[in-house]
């Protein structure tokens, strides 16, 4: 039992400095995530890592307690989940209370401006690295149509300003259309 009260707490412990230490939401958590649960500690594989990534984006909610759930659960149940969660929320909940006890003074003082706009970059960083380590895997997987659904959505969105609820039901049609394919592929082959 002693084990398992370690693994517990090294997982709480993990989601809570994940959560305490990153700004800048989900997609900069989950690059984080995945080098503690699958270079770190080797409890995720690598393409268990990207589905339950893809699963998390997908789901309604934040992506970061989308992932930690799905981790926990992936790695301890209901109860691993429940963990997780509580580690992710916990930080930005104790967070959230103190500004809020003193959100004039944040809100107008020009360091923490200037502090939120160095995090915004720190945080465009990560995303860029989350996009080029994604992008290395599936060309190594020959995966070509997700790397062009990604390059594809960025120039949709970032150049022509389309809708990002057009561009996600686009491709979760180009997605399902290419798993459609491939099991109608195994099948055939059979």
């Amino acid at each position: 039992m002693e084990k398992n009260i370690k693994f517990y707490l090294k997982l709480f412990s993990s989601t809570f400095s994940l959560s305490a230490f990153t700004f800048g939401g989900g997609f900069v958590i989950i690059p984080l995530m995945r080098k503690k649960f699958v270079e770190q500690y080797h409890w995720i594989e690598e393409k268990e890592m990207l589905d339950l990534t893809a699963i998390a984006q997908s789901s309604p909610g934040a992506i970061a307690v989308n992932a930690a759930i799905l981790i926990g659960y992936r790695l301890a149940g209901i109860f691993g989940a429940v963990i997780t969660i509580i580690g992710t929320v916990l930080p930005p909940f104790i967070t959230l209370s103190i500004i809020s006890l003193a959100y004039t003074a944040f809100q107008e003082s020009l360091i923490v401006n200037y502090v939120l706009r160095g995090m915004q970059a720190g945080v465009a960083a990560v995303i860029i690295d989350v996009v080029i380590s994604m992008a290395i895997e599936l060309f190594k997987e020959k995966k070509i149509i997700p790397v062009a659904v990604m390059t594809g959505v960025f120039i949709a969105a970032f150049f022509f300003n389309v809708s990002v609820i057009l561009l996600i039901l686009i491709s979760g049609i180009i997605g399902a259309a290419e798993v459609f394919l491939n099991q109608h592929k195994r099948e055939g082959g059979k």
